[in-house]
């Protein structure tokens, strides 16, 4: 490609609204442009870059004898109610209705979709493993679309989705698909570490994420710095600190409980504050509803509860804050002033935190009160304690006795999940098995944002000076720079190594534009391509070519006549160092 015929509108400054430098590099750089707030247009070297990582997830997919479908981006709402996810995922979904005043949504995620074709067409388990695939633009209603292609309203994403008649069937598809999607993301050049995640709304039991380390990521994750545990934060569990919570009743020196006047202070921040103690020494009663009942979950006042654990540990799908006519009908108080003290026919369950706490503040179940020098055991009793909270920096690692978890900023680019019959069962999707019986199918979901792999790369791989690809997703893996195309020698030279490139195959593009070498050399660095070549004044005095690797700009000399060769091993080398190693 000649750059005088590529458009590439570089820019000198990122847009104001660019947050995350791969929003400001693909956007300087000439990559993307966005249209509407979450939405963006992919200019030529952007959309090369991301059909090259579809290709790779292509290629892994079909490894895995994974069919690909085309599903369409428009879904009838009766699908989504079957599943009665049409109310459940309301607030992301773009609904729309049609001159019949039919109701549509556009996909976020096709479970329904691909669980009504294969209700339709597969009855018999000699039809199955069945794995389908497609590589497909979703929309979501971000409530804050942010970081460009980190988080759009529309992106480009790659969800396939098994059918299996058992467990043991799921558990193979889950597993090669795991390993795929290692595939994937090394050859994309991402480290990525599978660490285990809640399922959210999509549901189901195991799960997966992938999450590449990243410092502006806007995940996070905790990993053991002794056996690799890895969660992310919002699934992370934490060491038991002790085999059973002790009483310090006769051990500790207690002192006396008073109650004391705390006039409109509220928060824990009021009440702190007011009483001249840390957050550390506040215990926050939570009044919480689950299955119908409530129940006062406590916790440390600098902690936050983390509901998904309580759902856990209560075997039950939903629980929800009560609301402010709920608290004062159990407490006899306004919000910010439950407390444990008095509080009868509720179960009372603390965090870990709570059992190693003295003397200290909680509501008073009345208003404009609480009380200090509080002690569990003396004053009130705890149903049972368990991990509520969520993890921090420097908790003990729930798998082994020594490590330490540490909080790590990360991406999410790929998410596994093992579904079992949550979408067969709703939507009465079946097969019959080898003894005649039906059965609902087995089912996982695995899904992969493409277009967030291309932003993860920009993330983790850059300089002050622009993209630095891998050679696997660049968009052209090679950029050449005649330092002056109206010197003869030089564009002779430039021309004549440029068609013996593109017969080799090679992705070059040669910049032929009348710009001086100073903005050549800014745009290729800008860019990103792998391999730079400069043909210049060492070309014209020895008869020489420099050879760059974007990456560390080190330049290499190497005769016009061995120069073919020369690059081509370096690509072949650049392409070998991203090929997995099972």
């Amino acid at each position: 490609m000649r750059a005088s015929q590529l458009y590439f509108p570089t820019l000198r400054e990122p847009p104001s609204e660019a947050e995350l430098i791969s929003h400001k590099l693909l956007t300087k750089a000439g990559f993307i442009r966005r249209v509407a707030m979450g939405i963006y247009a992919y200019l030529p070297l952007g959309y090369r870059s991301l059909e090259k990582i579809a290709r790779i997830v292509r290629e892994e997919m079909n490894a895995i004898c994974a069919q690909e479908i085309f599903m369409p981006a428009l879904h009838p709402a009766n699908l989504w109610e079957e599943t009665k996810r049409w109310d459940e995922c309301d607030e992301i979904l773009f609904k729309l209705r049609d001159r019949q005043e039919r109701p549509f949504c556009l996909g976020p995620t096709h479970e329904e979709v691909v669980t009504d074709l294969v209700r339709r067409d597969v009855h018999s388990y000699r039809q199955l493993p069945i794995i389908l695939y497609q590589i497909q633009v979703k929309f979501r209603d971000e409530p804050r679309p942010r970081g460009g292609l980190m988080r759009a309203r529309e992106f480009t994403m790659k969800d396939a989705y098994s059918f299996d008649k058992d467990e043991d069937g799921l558990e193979k598809s889950y597993q090669a698909m795991v390993r795929a999607y290692k595939r994937i993301f090394y050859r994309c050049g991402l480290r990525a570490i599978p660490v285990e995640a809640e399922a959210g709304v999509i549901g189901g039991t195991e799960n997966l994420e992938f999450m590449v380390l990243s410092d502006s990521g806007e995940d996070k994750m905790l990993i053991c710095s002794s056996c690799g545990y890895a969660a992310n934060q919002e699934r992370a569990e934490r060491r038991k600190p002790f085999e059973e919570p002790i009483n310090m009743y006769h051990q500790d020196t207690m002192l006396p409980l008073e109650k004391v006047f705390t006039p409109n202070r509220k928060t824990v921040a009021q009440v702190t504050d007011y009483l001249g103690v840390s957050a550390e020494k506040l215990v926050k009663t939570l009044i919480y509803i689950a299955d119908g009942k409530p129940l006062a979950v406590l916790i440390r006042g600098d902690a936050e509860l983390n509901e998904s654990k309580l759902r856990r540990l209560l075997g039950v799908p939903n629980v929800r804050m009560a609301d402010p006519d709920e608290i004062r009908g159990l407490t006899k108080a306004d919000v910010g002033y439950s407390g444990p003290i008095g509080l009868s026919g509720v179960e009372m369950i603390a965090d870990y935190d709570i059992a190693e706490m003295r003397n200290f503040v909680t509501g008073a179940n009345e208003d404009d009160h609480h009380f200090i020098n509080v002690n569990w055991g003396r004053d009130f009793e705890v149903t049972r304690f368990a991990d509520l909270r969520f993890a921090k920096d420097g908790d003990g690692c729930p798998r082994c006795d020594s490590g330490l978890l540490h909080l790590r900023n990360c991406i999410e680019v790929g998410h596994v999940f093992k579904l079992g019959t949550k979408y067969s069962d709703s939507m009465n999707a079946k097969f019959v098995d080898e003894d005649g019986v039906e059965r609902p199918f087995i089912m996982g979901c695995y899904g992969i944002g493409v277009s967030r792999i291309l932003a993860a790369v920009v993330e983790v791989s850059h300089d002050e000076d622009g993209i630095i690809f891998p050679i696997t997703v660049a968009p052209y893996e090679l950029w050449m720079i005649p330092i002056d195309m109206n010197d003869d020698d030089i564009a002779g030279a430039a021309e004549c190594l440029y068609s013996e490139l593109i017969q080799a195959g090679v992705e070059a593009v040669i910049d032929d534009r009348d710009e001086r070498p100073g903005v050549k050399f800014k745009d290729a660095d800008l860019i990103g391509a792998p391999i730079q070549i400069i043909i210049g004044r060492t070309y014209k005095e020895r008869g020489c070519i420099e050879v760059r690797l974007r990456r560390d700009k080190k330049p290499s000399l190497v005769s016009a006549k061995e120069a073919l060769g020369h690059i081509l091993q370096l690509r072949s080398t650049l392409y070998e160092e991203l090929m997995p190693r099972d």
